[in-house]
């Protein structure tokens, strides 16, 4: 709705993980940094974990995105039971199957593809998303999956993605084997509220937009202090705030657009307040949206 009102040539923030707009900054640089770093190094287990809306499936599309050389196997369900997940693996490496396979057969079909690979002197690399929900029997069958090897090095890494529930599993005993067999973690963190300013500018940058001061410095700050330094949050506030900031025929987002948007999305620092504002909030957006749409369409 707002594209044109703000010199835009596509939606700037949306919550689908484009990789277009990759923030290649702060922690996610970092975190990409060690990725492949750890890749390069061609050992064991390497994790990434993160709060829940903080990037790590964007993270990961970018790294399959620059792993040209490599073959890779990307897994983005997580609840798969052993035998789900040799056959998941085995789809991925473009290995054809029977239905009915028994899995000791399935396991020699990976173990031949991976040797394969690895007289091309090819690497692989499987990488695993909200791993935090996948079953410990399937943690342990993916431990028993990298102890494929030669004598020089791993026949596959695995890259696990995940919430800071997987760290609290991965503490337990019984888990022990698999995490000794980390050799890099990352975790990543909020941003912080310079960079979180560096972030809206990137992606408004990206959808086209070359106003550095849309947001004014006060909107930032709010924006800030009511994400957390969230990235989802963040998108999902800038977005209701231009729409807000559209509906009033606006040309800045100020903190009054922020405060409304805040109020009407779910586990910002206003949401305590939510019950008592929600009403309002969102009636107000929805008029000042509403009054924007009549005026775009001449009604």
């Amino acid at each position: 709705m707002y594209l044109n009102h703000f010199s835009l040539t596509e939606p700037p923030f949306t919550l689908t993980p484009d990789t277009e707009f990759f923030f290649d900054n702060g922690a996610h640089r970092e975190a990409l940094n060690v990725l492949r770093v750890a890749l390069h190094g061609g050992e064991g287990f390497i994790k990434v974990t993160g709060e829940v809306g903080t990037g790590k499936t964007l993270l990961c599309r970018k790294l399959l995105g620059l792993l040209d050389d490599t073959c890779t196997a990307y897994i983005p369900n997580p609840f798969l039971n052993p035998v789900a997940l040799r056959m998941a693996l085995a789809e991925e490496l473009g290995i054809k199957f029977a239905r009915n396979i028994g899995q000791h057969r399935l396991l020699g079909l990976i173990t031949e593809r991976l040797i394969e690979y690895a007289a091309q002197d090819k690497q692989v690399v499987l990488l695993l998303d909200e791993v935090q929900a996948m079953p410990d029997e399937t943690l342990e069958a993916l431990r028993l999956l990298t102890n494929l090897e030669t004598e020089k090095r791993k026949l596959m890494q695995v890259v696990l993605f995940g919430q800071p529930e997987l760290d609290h599993r991965l503490s337990q005993k019984h888990l022990r084997q698999l995490r000794q067999r980390i050799v890099f973690s990352y975790q990543l963190g909020a941003l912080d509220r310079h960079t979180l300013g560096k972030y809206i500018i990137h992606r408004l940058r990206v959808a086209g937009c070359d106003n550095p001061e849309l947001f004014t410095a006060r909107a930032l700050k709010q924006i800030h202090r009511a994400s957390r330094g969230i990235p989802r949050l963040v998108n999902l506030l800038c977005h209701k705030s231009m729409m807000a900031a559209y509906g009033a025929g606006a040309t800045q987002i100020g903190v009054t657009y922020i405060r409304l948007a805040a109020k009407d999305t779910e586990d910002t620092c206003h949401s305590h307040r939510r019950r008592v504002a929600m009403a309002s909030g969102l009636a107000g957006l929805l008029a000042l949206t509403s009054a924007g749409l009549l005026y775009a369409y001449g009604l």
